[in-house]
């Protein structure tokens, strides 16, 4: 299966109301935004979409908000990963329902299983929608559980199993699996600050965060890199590096959606358990958006 997803990924954030309610207006206008900005593709309701404390309802109608929002703009894919396989593969045959171009598929959480089970769960999604590309999403940091290098290379010859998100910040880890798979396999860097780095080990892009605030930036940076221009490159990567890094002093949406916040975005706040920065992290961002010249739209 061949699918471009682009270079730049943007895991977009869920703007919330005062009430708690998802924005669905808010998330339109932002998607629309992003989409004319550097964004290629859209995760709705992964990690920095706070899919850990939305219903599966709410993931549902925001998925149809976006595509809806960015159509023939943009792609959409659909965060429906789970812990519980059958619970997965449900989320995933409604998004597929719904239209999505395609679906993240997060290692299962707090449970631990062994590669065996990793590969029989992403193998029971796949099976389950063999028309949508999925995507898999490794982040044991979160998890609990690292996808190896050889159960990616497996999951790797599934028809519709087209690439990995790869969040470990490890980048042995990164280029045994690009030894193991094809070319046609992509792989995505999960961090923002190892997007140069695994762009010289053979990775296709970026699922990003700091997107919302530097896409065209980060498209300038991934192309350059492409078209041999290393050192143009290195010079981008290095000038946002301050941002990679404040982006994530504490546990992500937090810190991009305080700063999209600073830039007038009324995204509101996370959902508990996730809660407001601290002042001086406050400070800190506003200082770094301030000399990248962001701190307005």
């Amino acid at each position: 299966m061949v699918v471009d997803f682009g270079n730049v990924i943007t895991a977009i954030v869920t703007p919330f109301k005062e009430d708690g309610s998802v924005n669905y207006d808010v998330a339109q206008k932002l998607a629309v935004h992003l989409a004319e900005n550097g964004t290629d593709t859209f995760i709705v309701c992964g990690t920095t979409g706070e899919s850990p404390s939305m219903t599966w309802d709410e993931e549902y109608q925001l998925f149809k908000c976006i595509l809806q929002a960015v159509s023939g703009k943009a792609k959409v894919i659909a965060g429906c990963g789970s812990n519980s396989t059958k619970e997965a593969v449900a989320a995933t045959q409604e998004a597929a329902k719904i239209g999505v171009h395609g679906s993240l598929q997060v290692v299962p959480y707090y449970n631990k299983p062994p590669q065996s089970g990793l590969y029989r769960h992403f193998q029971a999604v796949a099976e389950a929608v063999p028309e949508l590309p999925l995507l898999l999403y490794n982040v044991p940091g979160r998890t609990g559980q690292n996808l190896q290098p050889q159960t990616v290379a497996r999951l790797a010859e599934t028809e519709n199993i087209i690439g990995i998100k790869e969040s470990t910040g490890n980048i042995d880890q990164a280029s045994e699996m690009r030894r193991f798979t094809s070319q046609e396999f992509q792989i995505y860097s999960g961090d923002d600050y190892m997007t140069l780095p695994l762009l010289s080990i053979g990775a296709k892009g970026i699922v990003s965060v700091a997107s919302h605030l530097v896409g065209l930036q980060l498209q300038q940076m991934i192309q350059a890199f492409k078209d041999g221009k290393v050192q143009a490159a290195r010079d981008v990567h290095l000038k946002l590096f301050p941002l990679f890094k404040i982006l994530f002093a504490t546990a992500n949406p937090i810190p991009v959606k305080a700063a999209l916040r600073l830039q007038g975005w009324d995204v509101g706040s996370t959902r508990l358990p996730l809660y407001e920065p601290e002042s001086d992290l406050n400070q800190q961002l506003e200082k770094v958006l301030k000399e990248l010249d962001l701190t307005k739209v």
